[in-house]
């Protein structure tokens, strides 16, 4: 009998049922389409044998003046700039702490820091300067002068812990002195909310914060579902009982240690799920307790990255603004620390460089320059053309100012070839530039398209994409429109079994792009979940989707480097850069990759874990009429792979009705090599899928066409 070709279109396909989707791809991983045929993607490498302090929220490629290129990578703890195969410390120091004492006790490595109302927390990274030891602990200047510290435990607004390289030789109250530099606060790991009558001042706010120390699971147990406690790296400021946040999830408690919460009741309000060691807990009040609706959305941890000239400018979401130079008098700037950019406001949701005409914008900042208290997430303003510390509008500059009037916050912004489109949690605005007297021309462009996160969004090939606030894509080429996505309900509804989206965490969204294969892809955290853990791709250029289960925190496009590079966080993940002692995972970390770099997960020791790429197909049956009323027999197929590097599998699931779950015995999985020619099989059925898969290292794979000899036989099972 001649081979029947089974025509599988380019895609996924997840808003149709399984025997619904024939013709088309139904799911799969770490794959893409490529001239309409599905490929495993490319491996990654890591770069640096580093692994950065907390969770990456972004990054940027730029080069100096002499070519020489850069990546700028914001944690929730750090700014560290990648250069010639190191990571280089420039996060800026915040106000200084004078006047510190120290308290050892005998044999202890553990030291307590004696300064009143020092405002630290469990994680934060600090050095020490002008160090006098304690007296007879044993300890000289240099080990504490040379050395980043992290704060272990805040047994009191007044004092807080470190461990030390050694133990001390003796006890001692009280003694020396130091003077403590704080990193600047960058702020939480992940998106939380306000209760009650709201948050801040008015009806209460975020009272006090920790972390996990140990994870906890999806049950209605513990620390590690074994017990009824939760323990934390410190419950100093816990009121005896009350109800915390963790994630997405509700937990209340009926009582305290120093280091856990007790009586616990889990998913009092919100989702169980399962949360790792160092996610953040947090205790909020409304009027006089906690209230378990939520009102107001407190933004995570975040940066944006941007260049004036050979300039970086760095602003923390909600804070000041920062630059480092390259270059300077020095020639010592990987040795600098970034610097804030003086007469600037010190409260922004972020910043950009307008390139062409040369001002730096600071979206929805301050109304007056330096009063924190008058954010004002609408109102924008710019600096005087080439010179970023003047933003006083006078009749001799072109500084200036405006508000925009839809929504309540600014969310992101993005340049594309002529223009700035800025997005509010509901509506979208182009920005450009005309010249004096007015500067800039403003115009509301969509309505009813906010989006979700700070960098959700990305411009390519003259057209912008993002993820909106409420679900769905859109996309901005001169008019906004939706985005159409045939596989929209996989990653924004949450039903049954599937977990769409977690948009209490949306800002943690990451859309990057790969030119090369004309993809542009969002990294999202699923429902329950604190931390990236999926991906969503668009090819812009065929119209296809993909999803997947790569977790990337940032990912920038090939450009000054050959590949993308992209970051991924780990919460139980232990840090090594910067070299801090006492270091725990409290705070997680964050490994650097070049990605589409050979075929495997390669870590910085060269080690290599195989990346199990798979695709799977619609039900396809006998094109024939009736449409699934005949049964077919299939006697064999023919493997048709463009690219096979080593060996693939290939799996025929069978059932023989749309209701039934795939057969127990599917014929295979056969192992394909280059010299299989043909797979001879005896199978009877109504329906049949195609799944394609690799699971070891050294693989890689683009499929064809599926052909095989089926033949009708009979209505009968």
């Amino acid at each position: 009998m001649p081979l029947t070709n089974v025509q599988i279109a380019p895609g996924f396909n997840k808003q149709v049922t399984q025997t619904g989707a024939e013709g088309q791809w139904t799911d799969g991983d770490f794959v893409r389409f490529r001239y309409g045929l599905p490929e495993k993607i490319g491996g990654w490498e890591q770069i640096v044998n580093g692994k950065l302090v907390g969770a990456a929220r972004e990054q940027f490629i730029w080069a100096d003046l002499d070519g020489r290129r850069y990546a700028a990578i914001g944690t929730n703890k750090l700014l560290v700039v990648y250069y010639e195969g190191a990571f280089y410390d420039i996060t800026p120091l915040d106000t200084a702490l004078t006047g510190c004492t120290f308290t050892t006790a005998n044999t202890s490595a553990s030291v307590t820091v004696n300064k009143a109302a020092h405002n630290l927390e469990p994680g934060d990274l600090f050095t020490f300067t002008s160090v006098t030891p304690p007296t007879g602990a044993g300890y000289s200047s240099s080990d504490f002068e040379t050395n980043t510290f992290q704060v272990v435990t805040v047994p009191t607004s007044d004092t807080f812990t470190i461990t030390m390289a050694s133990a001390a030789g003796t006890t001692v109250a009280a003694s020396g002195s130091a003077q403590v530099n704080p990193y600047v606060k960058v702020g939480s790991l992940t998106q939380t909310y306000g209760f009650g009558w709201g948050t801040a001042l008015w009806g209460g706010g975020q009272q006090v914060f920790s972390t996990l120390n140990g994870g906890l699971n999806d049950d209605t147990a513990g620390t590690g579902g074994s017990g009824t406690s939760i323990t934390l790296a410190s419950t100093t400021g816990f009121p005896s009982t009350g109800t915390i946040k963790v994630g997405a999830e509700f937990i209340s408690y009926t009582g305290t240690t120093s280091t856990e919460l007790t009586g616990i009741t889990r998913a009092v309000a919100g989702t169980r799920s399962a949360h790792t060691s160092g996610a953040g807990v947090e205790y909020f009040t409304g009027w006089g307790e906690a209230s378990l609706s939520q009102t107001l959305s407190i933004d995570p941890a975040s940066w944006s990255l941007d260049n004036f000239g050979q300039q970086l400018i760095a602003t923390i979401k909600n804070g000041r603004s920062f630059s480092w130079n390259p270059i300077n008098a020095d020639s010592n700037a990987l040795q600098t620390r970034a610097v804030v950019i003086s007469n600037a406001p010190t409260a922004s949701v972020m910043s950009l460089v307008s390139d062409r005409d040369r001002h730096l914008f600071m979206l929805g900042t301050e109304t007056t320059i330096g009063s924190t208290g008058t954010q004002d997430k609408l109102f924008i303003r710019f600096s005087d053309q080439e010179n970023i510390s003047d933003y006083t509008a006078t009749s001799i500059n072109t500084a200036g100012s405006f508000r925009l009037d839809s929504g309540t916050k600014i969310v992101g912004a993005v340049k594309g070839k002529d223009y700035t489109l800025v997005l509010t949690n509901t509506a979208a605005y182009v920005i450009q530039f005309v010249g004096p007297p007015f500067t800039f021309s403003v115009r509301q462009v969509g309505s009813n398209c906010g989006a979700i996160g700070q960098h959700s969004i990305k411009y390519v090939n003259g057209v912008v994409y993002w993820m909106g606030e409420a679900g769905g894509f859109f996309v901005y080429d001169g008019t906004v429109k939706a985005l159409p996505c045939l596989v929209e309900d996989f990653v924004f509804t949450t039903k049954g079994d599937n977990l769409g989206i977690n948009y209490q965490n949306g800002e943690s969204v990451y859309a990057g792009l790969y030119t090369l294969y004309e993809e542009v892809v969002w990294f999202y955290p699923k429902s329950g979940s604190d931390n990236v853990d999926r991906c969503v791709t668009y090819n812009y250029q065929s119209g296809v989707w993909t999803t997947g289960s790569l977790a990337r925190t940032t990912y920038v496009d090939a450009n000054l480097y050959d590949n993308p590079y992209a970051t991924e966080f780990t919460a139980t993940g232990l840090p090594t850069f910067p070299t801090v002692q006492g270091v725990t995972n409290i705070n997680g970390s964050t490994i650097y990759y070049e990605h589409e770099k050979g075929n495997n997960q390669v870590d910085a020791e060269g080690n290599k874990t195989a990346i199990q790429a798979f695709i799977q197909s619609g039900d396809f049956d006998l094109d024939v009429e009736g449409n699934g009323q005949f049964f077919m027999s299939m006697r064999r197929f023919v493997p048709d792979f463009k690219v096979l590097t080593g060996d693939a599998r290939v799996t025929i699931n069978l059932r023989n009705y749309p209701t039934d779950t795939a057969s127990s015995s599917p014929l295979g999985p056969f192992t394909i090599n280059s010299s299989t020619d043909k797979v001879d099989t005896r199978a009877r059925t109504r329906f049949a899928n195609l799944k394609i898969e690799n699971t070891s290292t050294d693989q890689s794979w683009r499929y064809g066409t599926f052909r095989a000899d089926i033949q009708p036989d009979g209505m009968r099972g």
